[in-house]
């Protein structure tokens, strides 16, 4: 069994200025920086026979390039129960069109649906016991939060490892758009 997901990768220059965001929550475990990344569809736990088949209908996914932009800031969770910070996604058609592509992926490579609605988002941190007024306060900081044009011109299939940290990923492959 492997633990996957597709998702596309941030260029450095996004990194660098998400990271400088990563401050002023005590107790939040802040997301190392090959860490950060918009998912497009979480697989989960899959055999390897289905990873293969994963990986061919990917592989045949057709999407032109695009460019996104990160929008906002907030998080998952209410009050005591928030766990996650997170920088927001601008609207955008060709990146729901190329999640509901992946979605599609999964499906025919015997996967279950995702019962979720997409929400594309770049994780910054993971939160227990989370302060509202603490996180209240830094979602008002960052809340302006907006990034210049990203290029997308692929996306890749990523294994994680759970670790007693943090979870390590590694790309498994890549897919070109275009």
């Amino acid at each position: 069994m492997i633990r996957l997901f597709a998702a596309l990768p941030l260029p450095p220059d996004i990194v660098r200025g998400l990271v400088r965001r990563q401050t002023g929550v005590d107790g939040a475990r802040w997301r190392e920086p090959d860490s950060l990344h918009i998912t497009l569809r979480f697989f989960g736990e899959v055999r390897e026979d289905v990873a293969r088949d994963l990986d061919t209908e990917l592989a045949g996914i057709d999407a032109p390039p695009f460019e996104i932009e990160l929008e906002g800031a907030g998080a998952f969770g209410e009050g005591r129960d928030i766990h996650a910070i997170w920088a927001g996604v601008a609207e955008s058609a060709p990146l729901r069109r190329l999640a509901e592509a992946c979605e599609t992926a999964a499906r025919r490579a015997g996967l279950k649906p995702e019962k979720r609605r997409y929400r594309p988002h770049v994780t910054l941190a993971y939160l227990k016991q989370a302060d509202p007024p603490e996180v209240a306060a830094w979602i008002q900081a960052n809340n302006l939060l907006k990034s210049p044009p990203i290029p997308v011109d692929r996306f890749a299939l990523y294994s994680s490892v759970l670790g007693s940290e943090r979870a390590l990923y590694r790309v498994e492959a890549e897919y070109p758009l275009g």
